[in-house]
């Protein structure tokens, strides 16, 4: 699960989500403000269908038919303490009962679900965060209010420091089509990277900084954020010089054949205390017992990893979206999923074909797959923090999602989505499953 409620980077003229914007027309400068308001609501249902296994482990997703909800409202509170200052902060409430547990799945069905989720509603401080811009001579552009961003004028070539108490997918790969399953589609595996393993605890939000340098058409990025002290749990370490998830991104924005795109190349290194998938192998074979990775969770190591991904708007109502990311596979997952190799695809398009402009279609492919340390370990009976079958016939799992996002009114739409998945937690012994999704989303 990750949480996405941040400022918007949408492109104008692409077809992206009818309920969020991000950049003002040219023509419709936004009036300044000093503060503002924002509240999001969104509340998913899902219905699992009964599928074949030819056997099931200690981690793996029910064979029964299940139902699965989750609600989260945010409230976003913005506020420009000084000229090119903004401190934000987001007070959030959650509650949902996941399927199998959250277990049995590398791309998880629902993107709003967290670790920490159950029954009882949770209320919690989501966010609270400083802005800096240090604006420059150069073209500007106006920005609408949103969530965590206040209406006003920014230039195109400008420095932009974020400190606090955030989501590191505030900052990093602000994917048009493919970002928020609050609005978007709802698969783990299409929010960001597959394979991004970066610094989250279990509601996925942390601690740390990033800088960014704009100048006209490409942007740099680079952060470091505070990781969970224990592999997906709540409690952060704030050693931040010792544990920490480094990131740096480089984008590019360009036109083709006259409409907008992005290019972004990311790496990614985790230091942190976890185990290797081949020492765990290594042990259970010399004493003869099932690999255990809480046994060889010892001194520090690194992970890292890169990511592309592509973006293109074909016309005024078709855009386009791809991502590849690969890790090095090598350790435990530590904050996000079990996703070591990642390939997808998808496109969102407007309803003006059919006269509703404000409705959007979106249909993705997603291929993750797993490295060969981490095969082995499964193989050999081993359970990780969100799979384990007890054995592994291996093949890369495979998910198709489609959706049709329903515009009620200007501020609440009613989603319906489909997602086929196959070879689930990577093993060709079970599945195929179909997931049925309604999603109501509310915002002001």
């Amino acid at each position: 699960m990750r949480r996405i409620f941040s400022r918007s980077k949408f492109f104008t003229g692409c077809a992206v989500l009818p309920l969020l914007t991000g950049y003002a027309h040219a023509d419709q400068a936004a009036t300044p403000e000093d503060w503002n308001a924002h509240l999001q609501s969104t509340y998913t249902w899902q219905n699992k269908h009964a599928f074949a296994a030819a056997y099931s482990g200690p981690n793996s997703l029910s064979t029964n038919r299940e139902l699965s909800y989750s609600w989260t409202t945010t409230l976003a509170l913005g506020w420009r303490p000084w000229q090119g200052g903004e401190l934000y902060v987001n007070p959030e409430a959650a509650q949902g009962i996941p399927l199998s547990g959250l277990t049995g799945l590398g791309g998880f069905s629902n993107g709003d679900m967290g670790r920490a989720s159950g029954s009882t509603l949770k209320l919690y401080r989501a966010r609270v965060f400083l802005r800096h811009s240090w604006q420059q001579d150069g073209e500007t552009e106006a920005l609408e209010s949103a969530a965590n961003q206040l209406a006003g004028t920014q230039s195109r070539r400008r420095w932009v420091l974020t400190a606090g108490n955030l989501s590191v997918l505030d900052v990093f790969d602000p994917n048009s089509y493919a970002h928020d399953p609050r609005t978007q589609f709802l698969n783990w595996s299409l929010m960001t990277y597959g394979a991004y393993d970066y610094a989250a605890d279990a509601r996925g939000y942390t601690w740390g900084a990033a800088l960014e340098r704009y100048a006209d058409d490409w942007v740099l990025r680079a952060g470091r954020f505070i990781e969970p002290r224990q592999p997906n749990q709540q409690a952060l370490d704030p050693k931040i010089w010792q544990h920490y998830g480094d990131q740096i991104e480089l984008e590019h924005a360009h036109t083709l054949a006259g409409h907008p795109g992005r290019v972004r190349v990311l790496a990614f290194n985790s230091h942190l205390r976890m185990a290797r998938f081949d020492d765990a192998t290594l042990l259970a074979s010399r004493t003869g017992s099932t690999p255990e990775l809480g046994l060889v969770r010892h001194g520090d190591q690194h992970k890292r990893g890169l990511g592309l991904s592509v973006e293109q708007a074909i016309g005024a109502d078709l855009g386009l979206f791809g991502r590849y990311s690969k890790a090095d596979g090598q350790t435990e997952t530590y904050a996000f999923t079990e996703i070591d190799l990642s390939l997808t695809a998808g496109a969102v398009l407007r309803g003006t074909a059919w006269q509703r402009a404000q409705d959007s279609v979106g249909v993705a492919v997603a291929s993750n797959g797993l490295s060969a340390a981490r095969r082995a370990y499964l193989a050999a009976g081993g359970i990780s923090f969100f799979i384990g079958d007890g054995a592994l016939q291996y093949r890369q799992e495979q998910a198709v999602e489609a959706y049709y996002n329903l515009a009620l009114n200007k501020s609440l739409a009613l989603t319906l989505d489909w997602q086929h998945i196959r070879h689930p937690a990577y093993n060709a012994a079970r599945g195929p499953v179909d997931i049925a999704s309604l999603r109501l989303h509310t915002e002001f």
